[in-house]
């Protein structure tokens, strides 16, 4: 098994995208990319939603590369949110929901870069890919009440206006990938 650490905007919304691909056998909400005032102090979502602390929303995915690869994890992420927004994604605006991959490896580093690389040069609108790729230095899981958001609360108004229309675009767009 591996893991991949993404952050693509509310981690509500990227937890129930991935949870649904097959190879996936776990998906974590929980924040990276940023620092507390000591390596011991874990951030909570309060601290992260001020937007002082650096950390993004992210999810860490365990899967398995024999059933699903880090690209295709990748494509999915960069299809399922907005990679060319600087700090936000739709009406969550801040630097804790920007665009970010954290990479544990050189050749996750790589593949990430060629990703991003091949999306901005298919940009026709004078857009650009402003996706970090950054070494994932620790992972933090979020609270309890963060784990399976949508799966514990799909009939929400947030789960039905933005989840469930996300989660049907990745169902459309990537079916091969999503378990039946």
């Amino acid at each position: 098994m591996k893991t991949a650490v993404f952050g693509g905007g509310c981690f509500w919304c990227t937890e129930a995208v991935f949870q649904m691909l097959k190879g996936v056998l776990k998906v974590e909400s929980g924040y990276a990319g940023g620092s507390t005032s000591s390596p011991q102090v874990v951030p909570t979502y309060e601290q992260v939603s001020t937007g002082t602390t650096g950390h993004a929303e992210v999810i860490r995915v365990t899967y398995d590369p024999a059933i699903i690869s880090y690209e295709d994890l990748l494509t999915v992420f960069f299809g399922s949110h907005d990679p060319t927004t600087q700090n936000r994604q739709g009406a969550d605006v801040g630097e804790q929901y920007r665009s970010v991959i954290l990479y544990e490896t050189e050749e996750e580093k790589a593949i990430a870069e060629k990703i991003a690389q091949e999306i901005q040069e298919s940009l026709k609108d004078g857009t650009r890919v402003v996706t970090q790729v950054i070494p994932l230095g620790k992972f933090f899981p979020a609270e309890s009440y963060h784990q399976n958001y949508f799966k514990e609360n799909a009939s929400a108004p947030y789960c039905q206006i933005v989840i469930e229309p996300k989660i049907e675009k990745v169902k459309r767009r990537f079916a091969e990938l999503v378990r039946q």
